[in-house]
């Protein structure tokens, strides 16, 4: 496990770090001023939900997402990849890049390397994802192999396509599956890691996981990663949220997290505690005066109880927003902790 300073040019982060998604530019429920006041440090955008609405070019003629989005913290943009498994149903992949037909207006929309990283520079994010071509976790065979060799070709054209290195720090994603060669092995001197870490990028994120595979599977490619990956530069697992992963992976010597999990959970009115979670449509929480958490010291557990909390729950919106405020502060706290005691070498305990 490792605590690092993790220098931005909009904000200075401290690792282990866990990453609120605004897919939209904004936090479910809650307000710019409220997730610095949670002690957020990034906040994630997507891009290929940005470039539909508002627009790459509004963002840009706005002075970019930062200042749309009254955010003066760090920002991350995802590169549009993870839409070939969500939305795969509305996705063409080739060579050349992914063809989405439109959730919004139906219309056909082709991400290339290039138009990724080109919508990228214009929203300004801190952090800019590469395009990878992605596969499901649990698919295996030729398609992974694939997936893996393309990434690798694409990582080259999104160097290339890069406008902004100087005050945009593109990371490069680690495909391969679960297949331990394809990540990092003795098989071929192409192989992911290996590939990404000669192009000397600022940053690393090991992708195509947290999609159903099994734990044991997931942390060992981690491991595999970090391993391999080099000791001066961030390592981001995308898609982790559980607490326990996040863990866990810290002790593998990840830095960075990303996930809807805290905020898409608390939505149907579950919320997270020490123990594990707390079911707050739960019949028993209807008499519960007690907080959420009596060991957590957020707003929501100061002045609100779990049986107010239950009658709001999935059918006010104030209900949503609570438990978001609380599961992100969670999520901060946990991060904290992790940076503090790997620090104080009590990580372990």
């Amino acid at each position: 496990a490792r605590a690092a300073k993790l220098t931005l040019p909009h904000y200075e982060c401290l690792t282990p770090m866990f990453m609120p998604v605004g897919t939209q530019g904004s936090i479910k429920g809650l307000t710019s001023g409220q997730l610095e006041e949670l002690g957020c440090q990034i906040v994630l955008g997507n891009t290929y939900h940005l470039a539909l609405r508002p627009g790459a070019e509004l963002l840009d003629a706005v002075g970019g997402l930062h200042e749309f989005m009254n955010w003066q913290r760090g920002l991350l943009t995802d590169s549009g990849g993870f839409q070939m498994v969500s939305l795969l149903h509305l996705a063409d992949i080739t060579e050349e890049g992914v063809t989405f037909q439109s959730p919004v207006d139906g219309k056909q929309m082709l991400l290339t390397p290039e138009e990724s990283i080109r919508i990228q520079n214009k929203i300004g994010a801190d952090v800019i994802m590469a395009l990878d071509d992605v596969v499901k976790t649990t698919i295996t065979g030729p398609r992974v192999e694939e997936a893996m060799y393309r990434t690798l070709r694409w990582i080259d054209r999104c160097i290339s396509a890069h406008s902004r290195p100087r005050d945009q720090n593109l990371f490069g994603i680690v495909q391969g599956g679960l297949d331990p060669h394809l990540r990092q092995g003795k098989k071929a001197k192409d192989i992911c890691v290996k590939g990404m870490v000669e192009r000397n990028l600022p940053g690393y994120a090991i992708g195509g996981l947290a999609g159903g595979e099994e734990k044991d599977s997931f942390w060992r490619v981690v491991a595999q990663c970090t391993a391999g990956l080099p000791d001066d530069k961030p390592r981001y697992v995308m898609g982790v949220g559980f607490p326990l992963d996040i863990v866990v992976c810290s002790a593998l010597g990840a830095d960075m997290y990303d996930c809807v999990y805290p905020t898409r959970t608390a939505r149907f009115g579950t919320a997270l505690v020490p123990e594990g979670v707390l079911k707050l449509k739960h019949a028993s929480m209807a008499t519960d005066t007690r907080p959420i958490d009596a060991s957590c010291s957020c707003m929501v557990c100061k002045n609100y109880t779990r049986a107010y909390i239950h009658t709001l729950v999935t059918k006010e919106a104030m209900g949503s927003q609570l438990v978001s405020y609380h599961n992100v502060f969670y999520m901060m706290r946990l991060s904290n902790d992790l940076h503090t005691s790997i620090l104080e070498g009590r990580f372990p305990e």
